[in-house]
């Protein structure tokens, strides 16, 4: 067969030779290179050395080297001593049986993204992450204090430890006006580490400031900047904090950690976030732990902030430079008195409306929020000393503060006179539009419902031109008028739609 003579041909024969002869090279070369690299020892190769370059450490590079080991040590201490104290809370809100919009960030920066316009199931609740600082044990039990936009509506809470201790908690109080609540759970562990809190009142721009938490959920961070300012205002929904600005690293679920100086003393909150994306762009802010450190206490004894009432609605005026004229207050700082409520501590004290509170026991007083807060932080039942500016005169009043009742503060039938009211001359009144005979008068510029103003029948855009028949010269004539003890009744004389009408009397007793 044809295919039997090719394996014996000739040319076959040479070509399988040539094969054979490159498998034996192979091999020879595999086993005799193997033998020749067994047989030599490790220690028989030359050694190859590489050279380091000589670095001179002069004296000056070396305290620099120093200085800069002391701050990491610092850091250090910082993460081994406070980083115990910080948790992660897992939280499940309660059901919400209407459609919600997802909250939106750069304030409410709590949740973690879930889609805008989402709704919220009406059979189960919202989840979420956030963080909180352990602030106080009692026997077996354990109090972690963090926001209220945190925990503040949780039907279920677990804190997540750093070592990974679960645990499960409950709402001790919450508070919207301050967004701080206060959890608690139980454990007969004695390993529990419970943060420092220090002084926010020491904190100087340009510290140090370290933020704690779980930021996206990523437990026991820790993140380093300095105080940016002091003193911020706003924040979100009716927040009355003033805040501390930082510029280290805050993000979604750092609400509720700490904010701490250079020493692991707890001297904020961490709340809230300016940005447009809802990721740290350097502006980070925090409740000062001063405006919160009687809250514990509150909390644990009574489930809820004893805050302090004067009953007075203040208005703010200080970026209308016209009313400042009116009111005589140029280069004044303090607190305008727009309206006091009946029967309150203001009204038993002596406090009218039109006055300028410029300081309580003693503490100067620069805006209507710092006010706001030293009162809710006097005791009920504690008289205090106010110092203000009437009709141009200094004047002093001592006021027993009583304890707020949300009822009382929100029912207008109590608050006097029920209105606002502007300058003339103020920037948001059209000059062209003023109507003639308006001269000297002021400008109704809001109307409380079912308040002494709305029942006398004041609109907002009335001109109030006279007050019991006398002619109105600006704001500081209208308050007098408004306050004069000798009127028993009121009744405003008024410029609507180029029409002059009287409004219904009020009876002043």
């Amino acid at each position: 067969m044809v295919p039997r003579k090719k394996f014996f041909s000739k040319t076959f024969f040479i070509a399988n030779l040539v094969l054979l002869g490159v498998i034996v090279g192979f091999v020879f070369a595999f086993v005799g290179g193997r033998g020749t690299a067994i047989s030599k020892s490790p220690l028989s190769l030359p050694l190859v050395h590489a050279e380091s370059p000589t670095i001179q450490v002069t004296p000056e590079v070396g305290a620099a080297l120093s200085q800069a080991e002391s701050v990491q040590n610092a850091f250090r201490y910082v993460a081994k001593t406070v980083l115990p104290a910080i948790v992660e809370l897992d939280v499940l809100d309660k059901v919400t049986e209407s459609p919600k919009t997802q909250p939106n960030i750069p304030f409410e920066f709590f949740f973690g993204p879930q889609g805008q316009g989402q709704q919220d199931s009406p059979k189960r609740g919202q989840e979420g992450i956030g963080s909180g600082v352990i602030v106080r044990r009692t026997g077996k039990t354990v109090y972690v204090l963090t926001n209220n936009h945190v925990a503040g509506n949780a039907e279920k809470i677990t804190v997540i430890m750093s070592d990974e201790r679960k645990f499960s908690a409950s709402l001790v109080g919450a508070d919207e006006r301050k967004d701080i609540a206060l959890v608690k759970f139980e454990t007969g562990d004695s390993d529990i580490a419970v943060a420092m809190l220090g002084d926010s009142s020491r904190i100087e721009v340009g510290d140090w400031a370290i933020a704690l938490g779980s930021p996206y959920g990523y437990g026991s961070s820790m993140t380093a900047g300095i105080i940016s300012a002091m003193g911020r205002n706003g924040g979100p929904g009716e927040n009355i904090n003033d805040f501390i600005q930082t510029d280290a690293s805050i993000n979604q679920g750092n609400s509720g950690g700490a904010l701490v100086n250079i020493r692991g003393e707890v001297v904020g909150i961490n709340t809230w976030i300016a940005s447009t994306t809802g990721g740290s762009v350097g502006l980070g802010f925090a409740i000062p732990i001063n405006n919160v450190k009687s809250a514990i206490d509150d909390f644990i004894s009574h489930k809820q902030i004893q805050y302090g009432w004067l009953g007075v609605s203040l208005e703010a005026v200080g970026n209308d430079g016209s009313m400042v004229k009116d009111l005589g207050l140029d280069g004044l700082k303090g607190a305008f008195v727009g309206q006091v409520y009946r029967n309150s501590p203001a009204d038993k004290g002596g406090i009218l409306p039109g006055d300028f509170i410029t300081s309580i026991a003693s503490f100067q007083v620069k805006s209507q929020d710092e006010l706001v807060r030293k009162v809710g932080d006097v005791p009920a039942g504690t008289s205090v000393d106010f110092e203000l500016i009437r009709g141009g005169k200094k004047l002093s009043v001592q006021v027993k503060i009583d304890l707020r009742d949300k009822n009382v503060a929100g029912n207008y039938k109590e608050i006097f006179p029920g209105m606002s009211v502007i300058s003339l001359n103020s920037d948001r009144v059209d000059q062209k539009k003023l109507p003639a005979g308006s001269s000297g008068g002021v400008l109704v510029s809001d109307v409380l419902a079912k308040s002494p103003a709305s029942v006398m029948g004041v609109k907002p855009g009335d001109i109030i031109v006279q007050v019991n028949d006398k002619k109105v010269n600006g704001l500081a004539s209208f308050f007098t008028f408004l306050n004069d003890p000798k009127d028993k009744k009121l009744r405003f004389t008024v410029i609507r739609e180029d029409q002059t009408i009287d409004t219904l009397a009020f009876n002043k007793n």
